[in-house]
This record gives C-alpha cells, structure tokens and sequence, in this order.
C-alpha cells in the first residue's frame, strides 16, 4: 500500500497532535487511517478516503482516537528468536500474537502501542480499498484469485450488493465481518453510479424546493 502524506502548516503544529503525540516540527506527515487531534477545539479526526478516492478528514469521538489500525507488512524472529512484526506506517512490535500474518490488520492503543486486537485478512471480513480506482470504496471480501507469478486480485462486494476488485496490495482490512472498526465518513464507503448520484441530487432538490 503506498503510504501517502499530507503536510500540516506551523499554523497548526502548536494546535494538533497526530498518533496522539505532540509535534514542534515545521511539518507534519499524516498517512491513511491516521489519528488527528486538536486539543484546542477539543476535536479529532481520522485521514480515510471517500468514495471519489479523495482524502477526507472524519470527525471521530475521543474514544475512538486513542487507538489506531495498522496493516501487518510482515512477521518475522529477531536475534534470540525474537518474534517481531512490522506494520506499513513503520511500527515495530515484538512479541505479537503467532496467529498474526502479513496483510493482517491489527488495533493498537496510541499511548501504550501494544496490541489490543487483531483482524485476519480473510473472507468474509471487510476492507477499505486504499489504492486503484477503486480507492475509498468499502466492502467484504469474496474471494481471492492468486495469479502465478504477478499480483493477487481481491474480489470485493459492497453492503448494496455491487461487486467490484482489486489487488491485494489496495485493500485494508477495517473489520471482522461487516462491522467496520472504525467509523466511516459520509457514504460509508459505497460507490453510487452518476445515475445513482443524478437521482440523490434530484431527490435533494425536490426536499428543498418542497
């Protein structure tokens, strides 16, 4: 998954602390699924994506921004036979669950960074998709089609039943089952198709005219 940033201006520095710790640089980089908070306004904010692909600041309760998701990049033994994982935003953990595998996503707690849970990467469970054209979208996986010798391609449906897919690097598992771990900015992640959308923005038009 391609880790994407977005630099915050000092304006904002004194004001805002991202994975819940204080910053005194001139930038700050802010990746996917990321925690923001601003104490100052006593607000906080997740960095997910819409369904346009777009990146959209969700408001989110204090609650739920003392924890984080992070996809597993690989597990593997240190010196000693230490067991170790790395994460796609950087983080090191050792000791973690033997059950956790790559591409696997894990819920950390901000302060402690330890583990309170983790989700397999299996069918049935449901994904963000983080890369593609079908970036923002939300769904459960269906199935997995492994190709020899390329990439691997994830077959995805959407809560209103649409099927769609993408490369394995693309996904990001949010939720076991169809429970999203983290709530979900406006649409919750379903695409509507122009004539979907032509007909909410009639239907909104009529609510105003009327």
């Amino acid at each position: 998954m391609t880790q994407v940033g977005i630099g915050i201006t000092s304006l904002l520095i004194s004001y805002l602390n991202a994975w819940a710790k204080y910053y005194d640089a001139t930038d700050v980089n802010i990746t996917f699924i990321d925690v923001v908070s601003i104490p100052k306004t006593n607000e906080n904010f997740r960095l997910l994506y819409d369904t346009k692909g777009r990146f959209c600041m969700h408001a989110i309760k204090d609650e739920e921004a003392k924890v984080k998701l992070c996809k597993v990049r690989s597990v593997q033994y240190g010196q000693k036979g230490i067991p170790y994982l790395n994460t796609f935003d950087g983080r090191t953990i050792r000791y973690p669950d033997p059950l956790i595998r790559a591409n696997d996503t894990i819920k950390i707690d901000l302060e402690s960074n330890k583990i309170l849970d983790f989700i397999k990467f299996d069918v049935g469970n449901v994904v963000m998709v983080t890369g593609g054209s079908n970036r923002g979208r939300v769904g459960a996986i269906k199935n997995r089609e492994k190709h020899k010798g390329t990439f691997e391609t994830i077959h995805l449906q959407d809560s209103t039943g649409h099927a769609f897919a993408t490369r394995l690097s693309n996904v990001f598992t949010i939720g076991k089952g169809t429970k999203p771990w983290v709530s979900l900015p406006k649409g919750k992640g379903i695409k509507l198709t122009i004539i979907e959308e032509a007909k909410k923005r009639q239907a909104a038009q009529g609510t105003v005219t009327a």
